[in-house]
């Protein structure tokens, strides 16, 4: 179970804007998925935003809860120890089975040198197991480290977890993306993507969240944020 590359020779070099690279993979859906498969998407969506689950995530001004999670290869990443070093980027995606995912990863993977040489660190958050975590770092190749958040908990105490609809699970199943195999748990819960810059106090500087999974921050936003001298980055949320 895996979302191979627009470009397959390699790690990805595409250099074009997020919005670009997304709306070659919105085009090839309209071209080749069902349309009543694109409808159960759309009506997940929709019902998301209706409970305006953006709307009640960490702002800026908020601050991080702390955390300590495994990365990819098991070594333990705590929030103490990443702070003191400068600032954090904190990303959370879904999983190595959704293509928007994997092209924000391979997008933010290209400017992580940049972020870092600033003085902070990168890090993604999702909630696959650790094997499936390492499978989607080693196969994008991927330039910081992916975080196991473990049922969510993490995710949770930012507000961005839903449980997938009765309708949206049985597509997934016909569709062999086994979210139990992939989370190994049986909840059926994925976090809303979102990214957030966090100041070496803990504070939220730039906030990024949205229902919409098609919809992600573009990598050189979230560098101004990372760059900001101040916490008048706006929340982005929709």
């Amino acid at each position: 179970m895996k979302w191979r590359s627009l470009q397959e020779s390699g790690p990805s070099s595409d250099l074009r804007p997020l919005r670009d690279i997304f709306a070659e993979r919105k085009d090839a859906i309209t071209l080749y998925v069902p349309a009543d498969v694109q409808a159960v998407h759309e009506r997940a969506v929709a019902s998301l935003k209706a409970q305006r689950l953006a709307a009640r995530t960490l702002k800026v001004g908020d601050i991080l809860p702390s955390f300590e999670l495994p990365d990819h290869n098991g070594k333990l990443v705590r929030s103490v120890d990443l702070l003191p070093r400068g600032r954090v980027v904190l990303s959370f995606i879904r999983g190595r089975w959704c293509p928007f995912c994997v092209s924000q990863m391979e997008a933010m993977s290209l400017i992580a040198t940049e972020i870092e040489a600033s003085g902070a660190a990168v890090v993604a958050v999702s909630p696959q197991t650790e094997k499936q975590a390492f499978f989607m770092h080693d196969q994008h190749k991927l330039g910081f480290p992916l975080l196991v958040d473990a049922h969510n908990r993490l995710a949770r105490q930012f507000g961005l977890v839903y449980r997938v609809s009765e309708e949206q699970q049985a597509l997934y199943n016909r569709t062999f993306v086994n979210l139990p195999f992939a989370n190994g748990d049986l909840s059926w819960e994925l976090p809303i993507p979102a990214t957030f810059v966090i100041d070496r106090d803990g504070r939220v500087l730039f906030a990024a969240a949205n229902e919409d999974y098609t919809d992600r921050p573009e990598p050189l936003e979230i560098l101004v944020g990372v760059h900001s001298t101040h916490d008048s980055t706006q929340p982005r949320s929709a």
